[in-house]
């Protein structure tokens, strides 16, 4: 090495050094790229779940006036509306954990719960009791439920069923979520195999959120055009 010329011995190490940082620069680019698609990803996921907190409008900003209902059936001094919304808030903030699982006292005692549980224990503390109502219900109207055995304890947790229920007892609205002004918080709202209560949270374009337990880690979401909506409806 000491015999060869300074400039032969500058171009002789250049061309040690030059493959080595090019795969340097390759692996540190592809580094790159990986953790660039990943973060991507994980935002999109985010996103999707709803997980990532997002602002929120309420019926005051997009002009809509709030529904008050004429009606307080447990006399406890707030409207069935607002005590239905209210109520179901209430029963999402003991975090129910989703599961399908048949209670002999009718409503979950024990944490868990299903879609079905939301509705159910929302009107409950609105002073109804859906368990009682639905089975009545079913006991005057055996042909618009086709049940080969009825049963107190399941047949109010089941959408079908609640579906027929609504139809007949309750005032029917708009399926189009975007007549925004035609959704309130405290209204119910069915899907296939799924149902909710209407939040009164709007997305920035006034559709309003969804309150449910489909197993999702937010229970109060914008959800409600992630369905096909099949019925909606508000307690008379």
């Amino acid at each position: 090495m000491r015999n060869i010329p300074r400039r032969k011995r500058l171009k002789w190490y250049q061309m040690r050094i030059k493959p080595d940082a090019y795969g340097r620069l390759k692996f540190l680019f592809a580094l790159a790229l990986i953790a660039v698609i990943i973060i991507t990803a994980a935002v999109f996921i985010m996103k999707k779940s709803n997980v990532l907190p997002v602002k929120n409008y309420s019926n005051a900003d997009f002009g809509i006036e709030t529904f008050i209902s004429p009606n307080d059936a447990d006399a406890d001094g707030i409207d069935d509306q607002t005590d239905i919304l209210q109520s179901a808030r209430a029963y999402i903030e003991t975090k129910p954990k989703y599961k399908s699982v048949y209670y002999a006292t009718g409503y979950p005692d024990d944490g868990y719960g299903v879609c079905t549980d939301v509705v159910a224990l929302a009107l409950k503390g609105a002073g109804y009791d859906l368990m009682t109502l639905v089975n009545r219900h079913i006991k005057a109207n055996p042909e618009k439920y086709n049940i080969e055995a009825v049963d107190i304890n399941i047949d109010f947790r089941r959408v079908r069923n609640l579906r027929v229920f609504f139809d007949d007892t309750a005032e029917s609205l708009t399926t189009d979520i975007n007549q925004i002004e035609q959704w309130q918080g405290g209204d119910i709202v069915i899907f296939p195999g799924h149902i909710g209560i209407v939040s009164d949270k709007r997305n920035k374009n006034g559709v309003a959120y969804l309150i449910h337990n489909g197993g999702q880690p937010n229970y109060e979401e914008d959800a409600l055009g992630h369905f096909e909506v099949l019925a909606h409806y508000r307690i008379k």
